[in-house]
């Protein structure tokens, strides 16, 4: 049996949510992780690591270089295979030209189909490493393994139109028992136990829902079963809280509390309201932010006006007419928005007015 992992896109040096409280503590989870993820290779080792581009968000520093070589050299009875992607990719002057990796450790340095071989295993390894921050046009469609028996794995980084296109369905029928995949974020298979994103092994950003972690597998007899290993110190979530015309601030806020203790307090959420407020509720959305790892804010609730009674009221003067643009229409989000402020607008003018009528 040969065990195996493989991971991508850990994108070390990377500031997540910069300018967020808690951005410096995700930089230095992102190297944490990596390295719990190593240290668990030296205490149950594997026989090969995969990663599959981006271990670096940006060029690589010497020094960074050296501290992941070191935790390498602390594997040695794994094989690692490494790859540059579209984010560390190979510049002219780049460390990676030059530096020298520990012996357990090999490294695609160029952009051209390589095959590297385990004769006492029979494993064979193809990869590259991309020398250009842009690469569109595909570079794996044509690639196959070599005729002989054994484990055949390719490292591949890419698979949209804006990144190395890849020809999936071609791929499947290559012949590779294994096709280990960087630069999607998300971890999901392409082909069943054949070909798979791992995913960063951290969120990298609000996008980056659900779970994040490093993809562990086995070959045995011609056969090979992967699943996915959660790791991530935290997650992004969505976090939808459902207010209505009795919602005050206060019972707002204490909803939100009583959510993220629920959830987790150091996970990081985009809140998304949604319901129907009192009108005469007013509701201070940026007061939320102290209340957890609040990153975004969606407020798509909206004021419980009766817009047809309103109408019926209105007709004829500015008011109405502003409501009948938007009557009898699908409206999208942005329009409903639209109507909602704009008449809450206009019916406090309405209401100055008539104070004013009074005096």
């Amino acid at each position: 049996m040969i065990r195996f992992i493989h991971l991508s896109d850990v994108h070390l040096g990377a500031v997540p949510d910069r300018g967020c409280p808690w951005s410096h503590e995700r930089e230095e989870e992102i190297w944490e992780t990596f390295r719990r993820v190593i240290v668990g290779i030296r205490k149950n080792p594997v026989d090969l690591l995969f990663i599959a581009g981006d271990l670096f968000h940006r060029q690589p520093l010497l020094g960074q270089l050296r501290q992941v070589n070191e935790w390498f050299a602390a594997i040695p009875e794994t094989r690692i295979f490494l790859m540059a992607g579209d984010h560390d990719y190979i510049k002219e002057d780049s460390f990676y030209r030059t530096f020298r990796w520990a012996p357990n450790v090999t490294f695609f340095d160029t952009e051209e189909q390589r095959c590297v071989e385990i004769p006492e295993k029979n494993i064979f390894v193809y990869g590259l490493s991309f020398e250009h921050k842009e690469v569109r046009t595909p570079l794996y469609d044509e690639w196959k393994p070599l005729n002989k028996s054994g484990f055949h794995v390719l490292l591949a980084h890419g698979g949209d139109l804006s990144c190395c296109p890849i020809d999936f369905t071609g791929l499947a029928a290559a012949g590779f028992d294994y096709v280990a995949l960087g630069h999607s974020h998300k971890p999901h298979t392409v082909c069943r136990d054949k070909i798979a994103y791992s995913g960063s092994l951290e969120p990298l950003d609000r996008n980056d829902l659900g779970k994040h972690g490093y993809i562990q597998g086995e070959y045995e007899n011609g056969n090979v079963k992967v699943r996915l290993v959660p790791c991530a110190n935290r997650s992004y979530q969505n976090l939808v809280l459902n207010v209505d015309s009795d919602t005050t601030q206060y019972k707002l806020e204490e909803m939100l509390r009583s959510e993220v203790m629920r959830r987790g307090g150091r996970n990081i959420y985009r809140l998304i309201l949604k319901g129907r407020v009192s009108p005469d509720n007013v509701l201070l959305t940026e007061r939320l932010h102290g209340l957890g790892n609040i990153v975004e804010i969606m407020d798509e609730s909206r004021p419980a006006y009766k817009i047809e009674e309103l109408y019926r009221q209105y007709r004829g003067t500015l008011i109405g007419d502003y409501i009948n643009k938007f009557l009898n229409k699908d409206l999208t989000v942005v329009e409903k928005k639209a109507l909602y402020y704009g008449l809450q607008a206009l019916l406090s003018t309405q209401v100055l007015a008539d104070d004013r009528k009074r005096l």
